[in-house]
C-alpha cells in the first residue's frame, strides 16, 4: 500500500493532483478543499488511498491521515464506493461526518450529491459503529454541515487560485455562481463545492 505521496506539485486539475516523486507524476484524485491547499511547484504531502479494480489503480489524495481513514471507514458500508466516499468527504469533514452518524442526522447526508434519503438512513445504520465520536472541538462551532475549511465561497476561490486563476478571474467566477449556492442555503442544504467548482471552470472557459 502507497501511504503516501510527498514531492513538488507538477500539474493541478479541478479533481486532481500531480505530485512528482522520483522523476515520475502521480495522478491523485482529491476533493476541492484538499487542492484548494496546493500550488504548483510548491511541495506538498498527501496521505493516499489506493483503490485497485481489475481493470485500473486509481490513487485518493488526502490532507491528513485522519481524512484517509474516514474515507476507507466509510467504504465498508454497502453500496459506498470510493467516488461516493470522496463526494461525502467533499461536502463533509472527518468529524462532521462522525457528528452526523453519531446523532442520526439523516438531513446532513442527504445534503452529499448521491445520497437519497433511504440511503442516508441506511448509512447512519450501518456506519454508526464505525467511524466513532467526533475529536475536533470546533465541530460545535461550525456545524455538522461546515466543511473542513472557511464558507463555500472561501473555498471556491481557493481552489480557482490553486488552478492557476488570478484572482480577480476567481472573484468574478465565484460571483456567476453564486446564485446555485446561495439557492442550496435556501433549501437547507449544504452548497455543493465540486459542482460549484465545475460551474465555475465552465464560466471562465466561456470568457476567454
Amino acid at each position: 500500500m502507497i501511504a503516501f505521496v510527498s514531492g513538488p506539485v507538477a500539474a493541478l486539475a479541478p479533481t486532481t493532483a500531480v505530485i512528482e516523486v522520483g522523476g515520475i507524476g502521480m495522478a491523485l484524485q482529491c476533493t476541492p478543499h484538499t487542492l484548494a491547499d496546493l500550488r504548483v511547484g510548491k511541495e506538498a504531502r498527501l496521505a493516499t488511498s489506493l483503490v485497485v479494480r481489475e481493470d485500473s489503480l486509481t490513487l485518493y489524495g488526502f490532507r491528513d491521515d485522519d481524512e484517509r481513514q474516514v474515507f476507507e471507514l466509510l467504504q465498508t458500508a454497502s453500496g459506498v464506493g470510493p467516488r461516493l466516499a470522496q463526494a461525502m468527504l467533499a461536502t463533509h469533514s472527518p468529524d462532521a461526518l462522525r457528528l452526523a452518524v453519531s446523532t442520526g442526522d439523516e438531513k446532513a447526508l442527504t445534503a452529499v450529491s448521491g445520497i437519497g434519503k433511504k440511503g442516508a438512513q441506511k448509512l447512519l445504520l450501518e456506519l454508526k459503529d464505525r467511524l466513532g465520536e467526533p475529536a475536533g472541538a470546533h465541530i460545535g462551532q461550525q456545524g455538522v454541515g461546515t466543511p473542513p475549511t472557511a464558507g463555500w465561497r472561501d473555498q471556491l476561490q481557493a481552489a480557482l487560485i490553486g488552478l492557476g486563476y488570478a484572482t480577480r478571474e476567481a472573484d468574478e467566477a465565484v460571483d456567476a455562481v453564486a446564485p446555485q449556492a446561495e439557492a442550496a442555503v435556501a433549501e437547507g442544504t449544504t452548497p455543493p463545492v465540486p459542482q460549484l467548482l465545475r460551474a465555475a471552470l465552465q464560466t471562465l472557459n466561456r470568457a476567454r
